[in-house]
């Protein structure tokens, strides 16, 4: 039996898999600054679940953002890790520890695996931009161009963190789309700064133009120039955000309080941005390692008193 309560396939042993799991728990434990508060309000085969997407997730990431690779040689890597992937979910045998563990979440919590293809194009997406040099240049003309990518990067996460959340409303598969939104978009503002200094501009040329900006602009920022595009941007995210009040009794009981520790977090960290008038160039804006505990604290009380 793995530890999901699931049956497992004869190829992997109930210790490879008890190794996978604590191998991406340590990754997840690491690497996710802000998602790991939200893990730590669940029940432990919810929290193993989650840990195996995002120990996928950041493999992902880490190739995409390979200095050490050309933009087609990570391209290439993204894509054998997709195959390795399908293969291991097909009954393949692999000594990856974290698709053997993402095997068995994507058995036990039925995930689509198309959602786990759109994660991989998320990535690759940023990659495909950077084929011409990391020159700066304007990515989206529009917003809905941006909203496309945000789907891609974020959106289809949280699909998947639903599936294994719990729920029965088929309207919670568009909230957690918008939740995603909400989730990029707040990171996309805070890392304006050193986004830029890689040649990536996510904010759109349209959104730019309304207040007289060019590309040019992110390349010797002025805080107070760029603080009414990021301040629409933030309006934007704040709407997002609202989905997620809809979301949360959508899902079953025992994960309700770790999708509101996650809300919770980048809300706060999206007023953070707005207190300091949308300067985000003097210093990356992050919520302290008390302020995410405060947050947990009130989350794990959710689960006595709702």
């Amino acid at each position: 039996m793995s530890t999901s309560g699931q049956t497992v396939p004869s190829t992997v042993t109930e210790s490879q898999l008890s190794t996978a799991y604590s191998v991406c728990r340590r990754i997840a434990r690491s690497a996710a600054k802000n998602f790991y508060y939200a893990f730590m309000a669940l029940p432990r085969p919810k929290r193993d679940a989650l840990s195996s997407v995002y120990a996928f997730m950041r493999h992902c990431d880490d190739l995409s953002d390979d200095p050490n690779l050309l933009a087609p040689d990570r391209l290439a890597r993204l894509e054998n890790w997709r195959e390795q992937m399908h293969s291991v979910l097909a009954g393949g045998v692999s000594d990856e520890p974290v698709l053997l563990a993402l095997a068995d979440t994507v058995r036990v919590f039925r995930i689509k695996p198309e959602l786990l293809d759109a994660l991989v194009e998320g990535t690759a997406m940023d990659v495909r931009e950077m084929l011409e040099g990391p020159t700066l240049k304007l990515w989206f003309e529009t917003f809905e161009q941006l909203y496309n990518y945000c789907y891609h990067v974020a959106s289809v996460v949280g699909l998947i963190c639903i599936r294994i959340f719990g729920y029965e409303d088929p309207a919670a598969e568009k909230l957690a789309e918008q939740c995603g939104v909400a989730f990029q978009l707040t990171n996309i503002i805070r890392d304006v700064k050193e986004d830029a200094a890689m040649g990536r501009i996510y904010l759109p040329k349209e959104d730019l133009a309304m207040f007289g900006l060019a590309a040019s602009a992110l390349r010797d920022p002025e805080a107070e120039r760029l603080r009414p595009v990021l301040e629409l941007v933030a309006e934007r995210a704040r709407g997002y955000y609202r989905a997620a009040d809809d979301l949360i009794p959508m899902i079953e009981p025992d994960s309700q309080p770790a999708l509101w520790v996650l809300v919770s977090i980048y809300r706060r960290l999206l007023e953070k941005i707005a207190e300091r008038n949308y300067n985000v160039f003097r210093g990356r804006v992050r919520l302290s390692r008390a302020e995410k505990v405060t947050i947990l604290t009130r989350g794990l009380a959710r689960r006595f008193t709702a």
